[in-house]
């Protein structure tokens, strides 16, 4: 893309965003997204194909981005003896970035939509608590390494701990609403207590 069209693209993606996650996905149209960015109707058909192609790519680059900030660079805690530390660390900022209203609405839009468009949910899911769970997949493995953890299957071990992290607290706040998140003074200690879980099934 030339660099003259990032502007209209960024406000066009600004646009379509805050309208679906406003409004829901079946009410947004291209010409209101037109009308709110400046950006011509021709030009967004253009640029993304159709408003289930720009949903998608709101999709992937809001999840990637919430990963990323987390996951990028991949952790590593080479000092066994600030391994624990380390990964309540990591697993507070990934619980944090999941908890953040505008990845939830995202959620829920995805779970609306995934008879009709199943690809948003596979994005959603790839880019997201797949990614995570294929980090601490490494993480395991390295604490295994390390001695900290004794030898297990990393990939279950790292499964059922992120879901010990995320499980109660997304499906809270997924079926009751923002407000009854976790708030962010209560996501440590939560973290703490997963954490116990998991070291009392397999630490060394």
């Amino acid at each position: 893309m030339r660099p003259s069209s990032q502007p209209k693209r960024a406000a066009a993606l600004a646009a379509a965003e805050r309208q679906f996650l406003a409004t829901g996905y079946e009410s947004v149209t291209m010409e209101s997204i037109a009308q709110e960015s400046g950006v011509a109707k021709q030009t967004l058909y253009s640029h993304f194909g159709s408003k289930r192609d720009l949903f998608l790519e709101i999709v992937r680059a809001q999840t990637e981005g919430a990963s990323a900030s987390v996951l990028d660079p991949a952790p590593t805690f080479p000092d066994a003896s600030h391994a624990r530390e380390g990964l309540h660390d990591l697993l507070v900022a990934q619980l944090t970035a999941v908890l953040d209203p505008r990845i939830l609405a995202l959620r829920r839009l995805v779970i609306g939509e995934l008879r009709r468009s199943p690809e948003l949910a596979e994005a959603l899911y790839e880019l997201g608590p797949r990614r995570a769970i294929l980090a601490l997949t490494a993480v395991v493995d390295e604490l295994c390494a390390a001695g900290v953890v004794r030898p297990v299957d990393a990939e279950q071990a790292a499964t059922q701990l992120n879901w010990l992290v995320m499980g109660e607290p997304i499906n809270r706040a997924m079926l009751l609403g923002d407000a009854a998140a976790l708030s962010p003074a209560q996501i440590p200690a939560h973290v703490e207590a997963a954490l116990d879980m998991f070291f009392a099934a397999y630490g060394a």
